[in-house]
């Protein structure tokens, strides 16, 4: 079967529109003695067309934004690539923005930076949410003295991988059980009740890129049970089908997607993102609680928060709605659990109140930012090279690959320093065992 050419259809109507058969034969220049039908010859033209009708749509989105909108204050904390910083600006041409800020750890994402945050007042941004709705960490800490288990740290980790599910698409082996599953009218709200059955094999899974399950050391020599991940299939496709119902786009290069809080369209979306963060949270809990019960001991404390999510909030007098893509809230006295990479220590956190913090919208960091694509980690990094700097720092290491290797990432004492008055480090926790997705084990519902 022949290929679907998405450039077929408008080169055919344009040979039509110069009064050719699209399907007459005509010489191809690239093979002498060879012809083809004459609507190829148009696909340049056809490509071009639509990259421009594209960007005029996108003008004249941006054309629509009210004047009492434009010109945000944008907040830049660190150095960024100058496409990180022209996307953050040109998110602040979009809808009814009152402020902005752009963390350290940022770096381009789809439609708007990771590490990005951005105020709207009466709107939500879709894409600023991201694809994977309610990501985020949750940290807890055990009465239990790592160096009582020391010794059993292998057979721990053995017994994370063959309890926890992580990959692609994967669904738990044994159901799991959790009333943000029998909330038939949240479902309803959100419209996502054709995904209910999927949604609940896949809760408590964890996924695969930067998605970890990680066992820690605080300053007392207590364990701390760490972990990253979001809403897996459901966030990803409530994302999808309200950013399609918005007539937005996805991509990298893109306007943002915004909706009105008070519409239809955006009253289901804000059911949705709800929903979706609500099946993040009890997906995190239930996969602590396992790796509780394979270490043993109590849990002493939590600090749990979502890193992808939009927030109703009071700044300056004025309820907001502030979208977190890759950033964590950080209130005075609010605590977050920051990781940096699998080789390096990790945080928690408590935002304090300061002109800066105020600046930043009261949000901060979520890990250490990339330093190296994905793809560039792995042209070049050697696996030797991570084998070595995670045996230096004494981490056993259950599946990851090159492109979450530690020299992939910033140094995240580095990064925090860039927020410094925004924030206090209140406990650094050292990584000594770290479970993640297997090489070539992609995700399509990561962040």
């Amino acid at each position: 079967m022949r290929r679907s050419d998405p450039l077929e259809a408008p080169a055919r109507e344009l040979a039509m529109a110069a009064g050719l058969d699209p399907e007459a034969r005509i010489p191809n220049p690239d093979k002498p003695g060879k012809t083809m039908p004459a609507w190829t010859q148009f696909r340049d033209a056809a490509r071009t067309a639509r990259r421009d009708a594209a960007r005029a749509r996108e003008a004249e989105i941006m054309a629509a934004q009210p004047e009492a909108y434009r010109d945000a204050p944008l907040q830049i904390f660190g150095s960024h690539e100058p496409g990180t910083i022209e996307q953050m600006r040109n998110c602040l041409r979009v809808g009814n923005t009152v402020a902005a800020a752009l963390c350290a750890d940022g770096h381009l994402g789809y439609a708007q930076p990771v590490g990005g945050v951005i105020a709207y007042e009466g709107q939500v941004s879709i894409s600023g949410v991201g694809f994977d709705i309610g990501c985020g960490n949750l940290a807890v800490r055990l009465d239990m003295p790592v160096a009582r288990i020391r010794d059993e740290v292998p057979d721990i980790l053995a017994g994370i991988r063959r309890t926890i599910s992580f990959g692609i698409g994967r669904a738990n082996a044994a159901r799991v059980e959790h009333e943000v599953l029998d909330d038939d009218e949240a479902w309803h709200a959100a419209d996502m009740r054709d995904y209910r059955g999927k949604a609940a094999a896949q809760l408590g899974t964890v996924g695969s890129g930067n998605h970890y399950v990680d066992l820690f050391e605080d300053e007392a020599g207590l364990v701390w049970i760490g972990v990253h991940f979001g809403s897996r299939g459901l966030g990803h496709t409530s994302a999808t089908r309200y950013l399609k119902a918005a007539g937005g786009r996805d991509g990298m290069h893109v306007p943002p997607t915004v909706v009105d809080e008070g519409s239809e369209l955006g009253q289901r979306y804000l059911a949705a993102m709800e929903l979706a963060g609500r099946y993040a949270y009890a997906g995190r809990e239930w996969v602590v609680e396992r790796v509780r019960a394979i270490i043993g001991g109590a849990v002493t404390d939590s600090v749990h928060n979502h890193h992808n999510y939009a927030w109703k909030e009071t700044h300056g007098g004025r309820e907001l709605w502030v979208v977190r893509k890759g950033a964590t809230p950080a209130f005075p006295g609010q605590r977050g659990f920051v990781g940096g990479s699998m080789g390096d220590d990790a945080v928690i956190l408590e935002g304090v109140e300061s002109e800066a913090s105020r600046a930043a919208l009261f949000s901060t960091i979520h890990g250490a930012g990339r330093v190296t694509s994905r793809k560039e980690a792995h042209r070049r990094f050697t696996r030797e090279q991570m084998r070595d700097w995670l045996r230096d720092r004494g981490v056993l290491l259950s599946g990851g690959d090159l492109d979450e290797s530690p020299m992939a990432y910033r140094r995240l004492p580095e990064v925090l320093d860039h927020h410094a008055g925004t924030v206090r480090v209140l406990h650094r926790l050292r990584p000594f065992a770290v479970a993640m997705a297997g090489p070539g084990e992609f995700d399509p519902f990561k962040d």
